[in-house]
């Protein structure tokens, strides 16, 4: 029992600070319905990972350290500030200007996001396009998008894009439904979702380009768990750990099951008309010195 209290305490405190809307949970949403199951697992652990690290170095006494150089957290907001409100203002051009696209999820053994196409789109800078957008031509021996039981003839292969009705024959590829692919540019993945190296580096700026989460979870989480004694403020540590390891992954893997949802072009505009003033409200708060 005296074990079991400091840790639910930790818990509670972790959760208490960390379940909110903030740019790095609205990241993570957003991979979460666009990217593939290896990309949100990457992104997951990144958050999770980070958080340990700063709570631990909390616990260590670095938040002391921190507190006497507020000249790095002045660089840290800048630069914070200025990735905020680029990303912001990406997001507002995608909710005013979509592509007219919508994701369908295919039967795939990670789940990935297949772009259904119904309008063109411009490619955001921003590493996160909405799904269906960085069309490519199918070249000989690609299967274009299609339903899950559709398929491709042989004798159309190789002579320009599949049609999008097409029989197959299922002795030259195998048996079961046809599985869908897409030629994609470089650094992208299916469906328009960002590659596992831009969302991870962008999740990275999220989490530590943020003075917040310094003064949140380096400074006051490691105040706290110091203050819990000597014998148990590795258990609170632990507690506090386990908070965002639970949150990061519910918010990650359970996000998940909003994608029928977001197969509706409108509510892509929605959220990224919410992403937007998260992110603006985040980068003007920074820049203001909030």
């Amino acid at each position: 029992m005296t074990v079991i209290l400091p840790v639910l305490a930790g818990l509670g405190t972790g959760l208490a600070l960390i379940v909110a809307i903030g740019v790095q949970n609205t990241y993570l949403l957003r991979l979460a319905v666009s990217a593939r199951l290896r990309v949100v697992a990457a992104a997951v652990v990144v958050c999770a990972v980070s958080d340990a690290v700063l709570i631990i170095a909390g616990v260590l006494g670095v938040g002391a350290v921190v507190e006497r150089f507020p000249v790095a957290l002045v660089v840290v907001r800048l630069v914070g500030a200025a990735f905020l409100l680029t990303y912001g203002v990406l997001a507002a051009r995608r909710a005013l200007r979509p592509s007219g696209d919508a994701i369908r999820v295919a039967a795939e053994d990670d789940g990935v996001a297949v772009g259904t196409s119904t309008g063109g789109g411009n490619a955001d800078d921003d590493g996160v396009a909405p799904p269906g957008e960085h069309r490519a031509p199918v070249h000989g021996g690609a299967t274009s998008v299609a339903g899950r039981d559709a398929a491709v003839d042989p004798a159309t292969v190789g002579a320009g894009p599949a049609r999008r009705d097409a029989a197959v024959d299922p002795a030259t590829v195998g048996a079961g439904p046809a599985r869908t692919t897409l030629a994609q540019p470089p650094g992208r993945s299916g469906g328009g979702a960002p590659a596992m190296r831009t969302a991870v580096l962008t999740m990275l700026v999220f989490t530590w380009a943020n003075p917040h989460v310094y003064l949140d979870t380096l400074v006051f989480l490691g105040s706290v768990a110091n203050q819990q004694g000597a014998d148990d403020r590795w258990w609170w540590t632990l507690g506090a750990v386990a908070a965002s390891c639970l949150w990061f992954g519910a918010l990650g893997f359970g996000g998940r099951l909003l994608r029928p949802l977001f197969a509706k072009p409108v509510t892509w505009r929605v959220f990224d008309g919410c992403v937007a003033v998260v992110m603006l409200a985040f980068g003007v708060a920074l820049l203001v010195g909030a």
